[in-house]
């Protein structure tokens, strides 16, 4: 049977996952509702070391994760409470809860093989250049033909009916007639709900053949169905359990 080699809780709900490709470290953020404190938290993908937990901006709620690259932690403010536009880039170290730079003027875009694309907030129209992640400084023109998105090796499982997974094998019939599903080497991998007493339920299976090799209940007691329960990072599996909750098998 197979066993999580990472197995995390955290103080609030686990909010957006961002994963660095090349270094293999998991960056997480984490609000708490009730205490309005957003934060955040590394973990390596290969070894499960944890890096930092809790990690905190001066700003305890306006805050959340953009990207993870070259061991770089890409984190941004929220210009106000009520808006979704992001404010300001705070590079922290991956592997260390320290800063390495900060730009209040800039905000983060999107990745790119040669680094963050960035843009200035106080610009019209929005015009992107690439910034060098180790020190904030822009260093090109954002150029679409060169700066190609950068590959997370992040697959995502595909919604399917019911009946193309070995349903049989299952001890639990799913409810509706789709299921999350995905194939890694000799696995079958199956998030899929069920319906007990009124309420529905969230499974996760990981069958080999036909024996089922791993299972966990995510989510009980749940009033509509959840998306996707799981996604997988090279051969580490990774999902979220009762919200605040981070479990890594490898695969």
């Amino acid at each position: 049977m197979l066993q999580p080699f990472i197995s995390h809780n955290f103080n609030g709900t686990v909010w957006r996952l961002q994963i660095d490709g090349e270094m293999d470290i998991m960056g997480i953020e984490v609000r708490n509702t009730n205490d309005k404190q957003t934060s955040f938290t590394s973990i390596s993908l290969l070894t499960g070391t944890v890096y930092f937990d809790s990690f905190t901006l001066p700003e305890r709620w306006l805050t959340g994760i953009e990207a993870l690259y070259k061991g770089v932690m890409l984190l941004h403010y929220y210009k106000h409470e009520t808006s979704p536009e992001h404010s300001a880039i705070i590079a922290v170290d991956a592997t260390a809860p320290k800063e390495v730079w900060s730009n209040y003027s800039l905000a983060f875009d999107h990745l790119t093989v040669n680094g963050p694309a960035v843009y200035n907030t106080a610009l019209q129209p929005k015009k992107l250049f690439v910034a060098d992640v180790a020190t904030g400084k822009t260093i090109s023109t954002y150029d679409a033909n060169l700066d190609k998105p950068f590959e997370n090796f992040i697959v995502i499982p595909d919604m399917v009916p019911a009946e193309q997974v070995l349903t049989d094998v299952l001890p639990e019939e799913p409810y509706g007639n789709m299921v999350h599903f995905l194939n890694h080497n000799s696995y079958r991998i199956v998030s899929l709900h069920t319906l007990k007493n009124g309420a529905l339920q969230q499974h996760l299976y990981i069958m080999n053949g036909g024996n089922i090799v791993y299972h966990d209940l995510l989510n009980q007691g749940i009033q509509k169905l959840q998306p996707e329960a799981f996604v997988l990072h090279k051969s580490a599996l990774i999902y979220i359990k009762n919200r605040t909750e981070i479990k890594v098998l490898k695969l």
